[in-house]
């Protein structure tokens, strides 16, 4: 790491930071509709954004400083394991096709503006909605906290802040800035504020990218480098737990973590409020199948940043936190006016998918949880205030928990963010095929798959950590090492399955379903779809 700042790298940071904030003010006044008092303007953009933005918007979503900092530094502290974003965005894409475009329809039809509300529609309980609004908010508050990690990690490179030693409020005070500036526009603008920022940030992210597999290896020697010096690096033994530290292929013994993690990972991304969030605020059911096909270009990046990994393992970056190796790579290989684009990319790359999260965690409050629980006859308007305020709220406490929290360790509680997520599948992706599964069987399994999956991870210890030190644990019955998530997952669905049987058996009341088979392939253009309810209606529920 350079001694102080750099401040070419700094100068050119501030100048696209103060671009995007300009943005995302000015995006108040882009397609400004004539009431700006509703969820559905504020929270989804005015459910107008067509191919393109909607494109762009969901890889700002999809692909965050998680993105850029995470799954590269993964692959420099363990090698080939940290590749399983690969994979499971692979798999994602055709299982989203099947039931997006299913999910859109049926919000647009009923003015739904989150995933909670489709379960209370579909199944009569306000109960199941409330436990997926509940899940959906307590699984967004660590992804957002990765996002501001990722910011914070460009930072602590360029050498803003002072040392470990300077006071808190200093060292912290770049982070304070910039989570201000986010809050700020994100309040203002709402929806349109990303989607008009993440132009900026896939633009530069791609450049980046583009030079970074080009450049770095060059100045490395070639892949074949590249990977021998990672391979010897990967195989010396781990003081701390007596084990090579990784290895440049996955061995044998960790397939089966591999493998459950990635279909785990895949089942889980699109559980996110935020991704939903993204996909409502398109105009059409065609847009959205447009998007299942286009989207995947996004993982062919994904894979060269992986290899980002690679490349400072044999640059010879040395860091104590591993989220700082590639801001610290791009530092070391870069001239300092292009580092300052990469870290651009970087710090853009998390305030896009932290504004959508904040937003689709503040919806699911309001919704589902203000409008359903305190205060039923909340009209539009205040309902978008309550959204607003709490979306402040939510990234106060993401905030909190950054300033916290151990920072190598981040990744980890966004997994346990995607062990919670992953128990709403169920009813969210089982209610757009089937009415079979049983209101209170769907809430019985659910909360198996948080106790069990919650339990689970706490019990999982690292040399770093006594407790939530990893995602992954043998897995009861087979006796191999797996994602937490996906056994917690299965135990979900047999619960669900065996308890549907009995309360049928029982003739216990199912709730009463408020849509119709025709809802679920409705267009933007089909008669009698509505965007929104009515405020007699929109937020009740049967």
């Amino acid at each position: 790491m350079k001694d102080g700042v750099n401040g070419v790298a700094l100068g050119v940071f501030i100048f696209f930071f103060l671009a995007v904030t300009v943005l995302g003010f000015m995006a108040a006044r882009w397609r400004r509709a004539e009431n700006e008092h509703s969820l559905d303007e504020w929270g989804l953009g005015g459910r107008s954004f067509g191919t393109w933005i909607t494109w762009f918007l969901l890889g700002g979503d999809l692909y965050t400083a998680y993105t850029f900092v995470a799954v590269p530094a993964a692959v420099y502290a363990a090698g080939a394991s940290g590749f399983f974003a690969v994979p499971y965005t692979i798999l994602m894409y055709p299982l989203i096709f099947t039931f997006l475009p299913r999910l859109w329809s049926v919000s647009h039809r009923h003015g739904y503006v989150t995933t909670s509300d489709f379960v209370r529609g579909r199944f009569g309980s306000k109960s199941l909605s409330l436990a997926v609004a509940l899940t959906g908010i307590l699984a967004t508050m660590p992804y957002i906290a990765l996002q501001l990690v990722g910011i914070q990690a460009v930072l602590d490179v360029m050498g803003v802040g002072g040392g470990e030693n300077t006071n808190w409020f200093v060292k912290d005070l770049p982070l304070l800035i910039a989570f201000g500036v986010l809050a700020a526009y994100t309040y203002s603008s709402g929806l349109r504020a990303p989607a008009l920022i993440a132009f900026v940030k896939d633009t530069l992210i791609y450049i980046v990218i583009a030079v970074a597999i080009i450049y770095i290896p060059i100045k490395l020697g070639g892949f074949d480098d590249i990977f021998a010096k990672a391979g010897q690096a990967l195989g010396q033994v781990n003081p701390a737990t007596g084990k090579p530290r990784g290895a440049v292929t996955p061995p044998e013994a960790g397939q089966w973590t591999y493998a459950t993690l990635a279909v785990g990972s895949a089942l889980a991304l699109f559980m996110y409020p935020h991704s939903i969030t993204a996909t409502l605020s398109s105009r059409s059911r065609e847009v959205i199948r447009r998007n299942t096909t286009i989207l995947p270009l996004y993982s062919l990046m994904l894979g060269l940043l992986a290899l980002l990994g690679f490349m400072a393992i044999a640059a010879g970056v040395k860091v104590s936190n591993g989220q700082l190796a590639i801001p610290q790579l791009f530092e070391d290989m870069f001239p300092d006016w292009f580092t300052g684009v990469a870290f651009a990319a970087i710090g853009i790359g998390a305030l896009v998918p932290a504004a959508i999260m904040s937003i689709a965690a503040a919806n699911l409050f309001t919704r589902n949880i203000y409008k359903d629980f305190i205060k039923p006859d909340a009209t539009p308007a205040e309902e978008t205030k309550v959204s607003k305020l709490v979306s402040l709220l939510v990234k106060v406490g993401a905030l909190v928990f950054v300033l916290t929290m151990d920072k190598t360790v981040a990744i980890n509680f966004q997994l346990l963010g995607g062990i919670w997520i992953m128990q709403t599948f169920p009813a969210l992706v089982g209610g757009l095929f089937t009415r079979w599964f049983h209101r209170w069987a769907l809430l019985a399994g659910w909360a198996v798959g948080m106790v069990y999956g919650t339990a689970a991870a706490y019990g999982v210890a690292s040399p770093t950590q006594k407790h939530f030190g990893g995602s992954a644990k043998e897995i009861p019955g087979i006796g191999e090492i797996g994602y937490i998530g996906l056994t917690a997952f299965v135990l979900n669905v047999v619960v669900t399955v065996v308890l549907t049987v009995v309360l049928k058996t029982l003739k216990a009341p199912e709730g009463i379903d408020e849509t119709k088979p025709e809802d679920y392939t409705a267009d933007s253009g089909d008669p009698d779809v509505q965007v929104e309810l009515p405020p007699a209606t929109a937020g009740s529920a049967h």
